[in-house]
């Protein structure tokens, strides 16, 4: 049994899918773990850098809890005054639409010590595994990144902003909402605008699909695209970088 228990937590960003795509930080984070409390959407072959932590699911499935936020919250304090160091393991970067300054929050208020591994955001590197710029001279000069799904439910009001303006969209969890997020661009005459669809990115399991406002959806019904993805809407979609097979000489390289 563990003596002389220091609670702690770091909330730790396993980056957008590509296990390879972790920082040096954050495997450091998990070695010294005493237990983590994992998402639904990291690569869980990261979970072999501590294997004897206690490794709890807490993520969400097709919208099934295995806990609720407040559950989490409690569960972080309670191991961390019984076990230790627990790492908060999310997808991504936690500080981007993952909840992870909520949880800290929560935790301070236990006189627990917390910490922050930031994580690389599969807002921008899912679409550039695809040869995607966000921005590109002379094509776009800002992104939006923006939830599909707000905390109510409801598609996010700036997409309605985002789509007046002349930055590339890149939108997160959006794809239940796919007809709508159409519909507002049309209504700006933005029919033409490109627009691509990234399930799963930067994983094995990889797939995609590009079109237009006006056709996007026929695409993602042909090739039954469904979540998790990433919409990425703007004219760098169309000046995309031909970077696959880059990618596929480095894994190669790797793997000999």
């Amino acid at each position: 049994m563990k003596t002389n228990i220091k609670p702690q937590l770091t909330v730790v960003g396993a980056g957008p899918g590509d296990p390879d795509l972790i920082t040096l930080k954050a495997i450091k984070a998990l070695q010294s773990a005493d237990v983590i409390l994992y998402d639904a959407l990291i690569n869980e072959t990261l979970l072999s850098y501590a294997p004897d932590a206690e490794k709890i699911f807490v993520g969400k499935r097709k919208g099934c809890y295995a806990y609720h936020q407040d559950q989490i919250n409690e569960l972080i304090v309670d191991r961390a005054k019984s076990k230790g160091h627990v790492v908060r393991l999310k997808g991504g970067d936690p500080f981007i639409f993952g909840r992870g300054a909520e949880e800290i929050d929560y935790v301070r208020n236990y006189n627990i010590t917390c910490n922050v591994v930031p994580g690389i955001s599969s807002a921008f590197a899912v679409p550039a595994y695809q040869g995607i710029p966000l921005t590109k001279r002379g094509s776009a000069e800002s992104f939006w990144v923006i939830t599909g799904t707000t905390k109510t439910h409801k598609l996010s009001q700036d997409v309605y902003l985002a789509a007046k303006s002349n930055a590339t969209v890149v939108i997160l969890m959006g794809m239940g909402k796919l007809s709508e997020i159409v519909r507002i661009f049309a209504d700006q005459n933005k029919r033409e605008v490109p627009v691509a669809i990234i399930q799963n990115g930067t994983t094995e399991n990889e797939q995609f699909g590009f079109g237009t406002i006006e056709t996007i959806e026929q695409v993602v019904a042909e090739q039954k695209l469904s979540s998790p993805a990433i919409i990425v809407i703007g004219e760098v979609v169309e000046q995309r970088a031909d970077v696959t097979k880059v990618l596929n000489k480095i894994k190669e390289q790797v793997v000999s």
